[in-house]
């Protein structure tokens, strides 16, 4: 009798601990049952739909800029608990500008990079707010008249560009592709005299087209006014109006980050 009440009462306490946990954590922690089985299941929508992760998950077989290999191993458990330590304590190291990251103006500039406008200094402001996502003709880099072609509405300030890329899962692939498509030079500096936008994202590893690496990424920030965020997951999202959250880590020093952008439908 008493081991029935024990278990009674100990199912009562694992139910509770996983309704708790449910509730933390909306991807399945919880269980209706006493069999309580621990799998995660990972989400890429929230609230109905309502909250749209675009940031990519970071894998070893995550594509790296000029790489055939990935990023590879990116995580190590120096302190586990299964080897006596007291907590589970993992380390992490990579490239700033891996999978979904921001550039900051020192990036490719030197007298910027030593001046300190690193990722810390960056406007959070740009990054928070209404933005559209908006779908680039597949066949070309998003030249000037490209840019032209989107009539992109004055007063816009922040812009998502979608483009062959996520129809080729390029994000999905280990190997770097350099026939990713990208800003020219002359498409990027067309936004920036004629637009007022102020964050470009884009859904490859890089905003700029391999021919135009350095002249395109010069045209964006050259003048400390537009934010670039890159590596964006755009597939199975609708074009149009969004509110964008996008939070660098605040990497002193540095002229990139890894960062969580997610869309908000209004």
């Amino acid at each position: 009798m008493k081991t029935s009440v024990l278990l009674l009462l100990l199912c009562a306490a694992l139910l509770t601990v996983a309704t708790l946990a449910s509730e933390a954590y909306p991807s399945g922690y919880g269980t209706d049952s006493c069999d309580v089985d621990l799998v995660p299941v990972r989400q890429e929508v929230y609230d109905g739909g309502r909250i749209i992760d675009i940031s990519h998950r970071y894998v070893p077989d995550m594509p790296a800029f000029e790489s055939d290999e990935g990023i590879g191993q990116f995580l190590w458990l120096p302190k586990s608990m299964k080897n006596g330590s007291i907590a589970n304590n993992s380390e992490m190291k990579m490239q700033a500008h891996t999978g979904t990251h921001v550039d900051a103006p020192g990036h490719v500039f030197d007298h910027y990079f030593d001046a300190g406008f690193d990722v810390d200094t960056l406007d959070l402001e740009v990054l928070n707010g209404p933005a559209l996502l908006v779908d680039v003709p597949r066949n070309k880099n998003i030249t000037a008249e490209v840019m032209e072609s989107l009539n992109i509405p004055k007063g816009v300030r922040r812009v998502l560009f979608r483009t062959l890329n996520t129809d080729r899962r390029l994000m999905f692939t280990k190997k770097f592709d350099s026939s990713y498509v990208g800003f020219t030079q002359d498409g990027a500096k067309w936004l920036v005299e004629n637009t007022n936008i102020k964050l470009v994202g884009i859904d490859y590893l890089s905003v700029a087209a391999y021919s135009d690496l350095i002249p395109a990424h010069h045209a964006f920030l050259k003048e400390r006014e537009v934010i670039l965020v890159e590596s964006l997951k755009l597939d199975d999202v609708k074009a149009g109006i969004y509110s964008v959250h996008c939070l660098p880590l605040r990497l002193f020093g540095s002229e990139g980050s890894p960062i969580r952008c997610i869309l908000i439908k209004g």
